[in-house]
């Protein structure tokens, strides 16, 4: 037996398989790519995706008999798109994606309303699907009134591979139309948001059967049983599940192009004016909190770019000693922030500038902006009542031991950094076609990686640290006066 996990990212596709006993048998990738019409717009063609998929399925079928005895698939999505398809299932429009922000005056209004952040949990960002809705029924009306279905991309493949509307709750809960607490559609957010509990598709947990693989493709995709698919998830909670992040005291943090911190949670215990995202988790009677920074390494990258130095050299140049903090400071909003700020115009800079600064000055500066900006998320959740005994550090900022050191010292938390092998989104997706298809418990699959390293605070810097945080934090009010100036 083998079980397939999917994992649509927003610049391609990976698709993993899995052998019965979690091994991994094989991967495959295929890229899609994004449109830009007008600044601020992200959009998709949906039958990108397809193709990508058909592309990796295919792939994996040629290099990998395994494959003829495929037993569930599981899809991850980045979330918050916003598919729109006819009474015939068909597509009408590209899909609105995740960072896409022409709906701020839409989120701005529904967020405004009274009882959206208590029975959402959360507050209505730009990038969230309920807004995306709310603009096309004001600038594309013919659109808005053809609209049968609205499907998140993970519900748009979960279409593909069933033919039935069905979606998960992690995913769902990223819309602002899902009552987090309840796990159900909330027909007062679907009110304020001019949509009907028709429009939506029936809810599943990620780790329940959400179908079965249509026999056309079994047929075609040479497969010899039935195939169950699952709920699936959200990239994040997907991405839980592939580290075991499942229970109260489990988190990771990653370093990307943006910056997560996640907290698996137990119960329910949001908090929308932190900025915070509370989302149901892909297994049942469990939610998760995370805190999104939006230029982390991407803020290296930029330091890489304008001094003409590769980030891996830039940061090797540091040496392995975690060092006091500097005097120069970054602020790391090169694209607005989202946690704790919700603020898409504050944009970043240096302070403490010196004819004595170097680059390593500003290597350091732009490392520790980041570990700071990071520590707002941290400090957020702990305020909810989160509990975090330990972050798997995963992300290509992680190849750095000096910056892993840092944000171990900053936050005062051991980083555990996985030892070379799978884990992540895909990986989660294949776990939880594997728990809908077999029944086995959420426990004894979603299980945590092996660790090759485990990194602990410098505890004779954290209170140097402790007060640079500080300083950094008063910052943010200037900085927004500046932005707004420009």
């Amino acid at each position: 037996m083998s079980y397939l996990g999917i994992d649509l990212g927003t610049s391609g596709l990976r698709a993993l398989l899995l052998a019965e006993d979690g091994s991994v048998l094989g991967s495959a990738e295929h890229s899609c790519t994004s449109q830009h019409k007008h600044p601020g717009w992200s959009e998709q063609d949906p039958a990108e995706w397809i193709a990508a998929l058909e592309g990796a399925v295919a792939a994996l079928r040629d290099a990998h008999p395994e494959f003829a005895d495929l037993r569930a698939v599981g899809v991850a999505g980045h979330m918050h798109g916003a598919t729109l398809l006819d009474s015939n299932g068909d597509v009408i429009r590209p899909c609105i994606l995740w960072n896409d922000t022409r709906a701020d005056a839409e989120a701005r209004h529904l967020d405004a309303l009274p009882g959206i952040r208590d029975i959402s949990g959360n507050i209505v960002f730009p990038g969230f699907t309920a807004p995306k809705l709310l603009w096309v029924r004001e600038h594309e009306p013919e659109n808005f009134a053809r609209i049968a279905k609205v499907l998140l991309p993970a519900a748009y493949m979960n279409y593909y591979l069933t033919g039935d509307y069905v979606a998960d709750m992690s995913d769902s809960a990223g819309t602002s139309w899902l009552d987090v607490s309840r796990r159900t559609w909330s027909e007062e957010l679907l009110i304020a948001g001019q949509m009907s509990d028709s429009q939506m598709p029936r809810l599943v947990e990620g780790c329940q059967p959400a179908g079965t693989l249509r026999a056309d493709l079994a047929s075609r995709w040479g497969l010899r049983n039935s195939v169950t698919v699952a709920g699936g998830a959200g990239d994040n909670a997907a991405a839980a599940c592939g580290l075991g992040a499942l229970n109260e005291g489990d988190g990771f943090i990653s370093l990307g192009t943006s910056g997560v911190l996640l907290a698996a949670r137990d119960g329910y215990h949001p908090d929308p004016a932190s900025a915070l995202h509370t989302f149901c988790h892909a297994v049942p009677d469990r939610w998760y909190q995370m805190g999104v920074m939006l230029s982390a390494t991407d803020s290296l990258n930029w330091l890489g770019q304008i001094t003409g130095q590769k980030p891996a050299d830039l940061t090797r140049a540091l040496g392995d000693e975690l060092r006091a903090p500097g005097r120069v400071q970054f602020y790391p909003y090169l694209s607005g922030e989202r946690t704790p700020h919700n603020d898409a115009n504050i944009r970043g800079g240096f302070t403490g500038l010196g004819k004595d600064t170097d680059q390593s000055d500003l290597t350091c500066a732009v490392l520790e902006g980041v570990v700071y900006g990071l520590s707002d998320s941290y400090d957020a959740l702990v305020q909810t009542g989160a509990r975090i005994d330990r972050l798997i550090g995963i992300g290509g900022g992680t190849k750095s031991r000096y910056w892993v050191k840092l944000i171990a010292t900053v936050l005062n938390v051991p980083i555990e950094l996985p030892q070379d092998g799978e884990f992540g989104a895909a990986l989660g997706a294949a776990r939880l076609g594997q728990i809908a298809e077999t029944g086995a418990s959420p426990e004894d699959i979603l299980t945590p990686p092996s660790i090759g390293e485990r990194v602990l605070p410098d505890s004779s810097k954290t209170a140097d640290y402790e007060a640079a945080k500080a300083q950094f934090k008063a910052a943010y009010g200037p900085l927004r006066q500046i932005s707004s100036r420009g």
